[in-house]
């Protein structure tokens, strides 16, 4: 864990580039449903991010041909684990005193294995941090066809070949701003690779979403999942995943 520190560490304190400003401090919002999760109910981390620091500071500025891009809800930014309640223990893990969402810790994990880009979608107006809050949201949202505004764009999104895309399961579906995401950026001939969080029920049928919203992208099947009692132990799990697909550098 000591190598995932460090990337912490650097990407609070790297500068944020102007297009890609901090998507941390304004997930106060639905987490990864996954803590109030049925069989039929994905609840995912809530991210109210670790620090209100920047964290897009590498999008677009690298030159790489790679980007992560993730939603994460943490609900609760306190590394107090005794003081937590079950949906924030279900939302987060705690890294050396850090508190990540379950998405983000998978995103970061691939960032560094990578050496992609990484970028954080936030919502213009933040989620409720309050877990039934953020629940009924999200399930208003998915039941209107809500597409809820990102705060900040991708700069340069052309460059990137291979966009790896990371969400939890909520309601059995991506988060709804995860479609507009999709609706913003233009994936022709670009490689997509998804990775989610999830308490029970894997990807449900979001692979198969993402292939319908974007059909002119080639999509990779074979995506990265892990539920939310184990990511927290799951870095060796993904990076022998990023060997057998190519991508670990």
């Amino acid at each position: 864990m000591k190598k995932i520190t460090a990337l912490i560490v650097s990407l609070l304190v790297i500068t944020s580039l102007a297009a890609c400003g901090s998507n941390e401090a304004g997930t106060s919002a639905p987490a990864d449903l996954e803590s109030a999760e049925t069989e039929s109910v994905q609840t995912s981390e809530p991210e109210s991010a670790p620090s209100s620091e920047p964290e897009n500071e590498t999008a677009g500025a690298s030159g790489s041909n790679a980007l992560v891009v993730y939603f994460s809800m943490p609900e609760t930014t306190n590394p107090d684990e005794s003081s937590m309640t079950e949906e924030e223990r279900n939302s987060t893990v705690i890294i050396d005193g850090e508190v990540l969402g379950n998405t983000q810790y998978v995103a970061y994990v691939i960032q560094e294995n990578t050496g992609a880009d990484l970028f954080r979608i936030e919502p213009e107006v933040p989620y409720p941090t309050d877990h039934d809050t953020l629940v009924d949201q999200a399930a208003e949202e998915q039941d209107n066809g809500v597409r809820p505004a990102i705060k900040d764009t991708i700069e340069n999104f052309d460059q990137y070949d291979t966009v790896f895309v990371g969400y939890p399961n909520w309601w059995g579906d991506m988060p709804m701003i995860l479609y507009t995401f999709f609706d913003t950026y233009d994936f022709s001939g670009k490689t997509i690779i998804p990775f989610n969080t999830h308490g029970g029920s894997g990807f449900s049928n979001t692979i198969d979403t993402i292939a319908e919203l974007e059909p002119d992208a080639t999509i990779y099947e074979d995506g990265f999942t892990v539920s939310r009692n184990n990511v927290q132990e799951a870095e060796p799990d993904i990076v022998d995943w990023l060997k057998d697909a190519g991508y670990a550098k």
